[in-house]
């Protein structure tokens, strides 16, 4: 009885004969593929540390809460860095949103060329640039989310402006959330240098 061939597929889904493939490609191949299950396991383990780092931190901020007389305080957004009582190391754990904005930030941008029409006689132009560059497409088809923000900050006691910043703080829509995990270690100058674990995109 003939041996069964065996067979290895390529870049393309097709099944090409073990015996018509090069011994280099061959061991290329397997190079690859056991240095990438070590990377798997490398991610998964990284994966295990973040969340036992962020329930061990949310621990601690409860216990912290309860020794300072509060029931809870902080919740899981900002920044919250832990240090050693010695000093030597030191931990920053963040929670950072991506914001979006959905379609009435349009209403807004409505509003304030409303107010800008308004004021055209005794505005100073500047408005009307700083309006435009907030509300402007970068390349990826999305506005600043800083730059709206910023108008926002601006005190302008004008009740169609308010309208307008209303409409824009019921625009913005949280899109995604990553948290940040940074370690630091104190070096002998006294500066900190960062450790460089990658924990954000996991």
């Amino acid at each position: 009885m003939a041996k069964e061939e065996s067979y290895m597929e390529d870049a393309q889904g097709r099944k090409v004969p073990v015996s018509m493939i090069k011994k280099i490609d061959i061991k290329r191949n397997d190079v690859v593929c056991k240095t990438m299950k070590q990377a798997f396991i490398e991610r998964d383990r990284l994966v295990e540390f973040k969340r036992g780092v962020w329930e061990e931190i949310q621990s601690f901020v409860v216990d912290s809460a309860k020794d300072s007389g509060v029931k809870k305080f902080g919740g899981k957004k900002g920044n919250i860095t832990l240090t050693s009582y010695d000093g030597r190391y030191k931990m920053i754990v963040a929670v950072n949103d991506t914001i979006q904005f959905n379609e009435k930030l349009q209403v807004a941008k409505q509003l304030i060329d409303q107010c800008i029409s308004k004021w055209s006689e005794g505005a100073r132009p500047e408005i009307k640039v700083l309006v435009d560059d907030a509300f402007k497409v970068g390349k990826a088809g999305l506005v600043s989310t800083a730059k709206i923000m910023g108008l926002r900050r601006l005190k302008i006691e004008d009740s169609t402006w308010k309208k307008a910043m209303d409409a824009i703080g019921e625009s913005m829509q949280v899109a995604s959330s990553k948290t940040y995990m940074r370690f630091y270690e104190r070096m002998a100058d006294g500066s900190y240098r960062q450790i460089p674990l990658d924990v954000a995109a996991l």
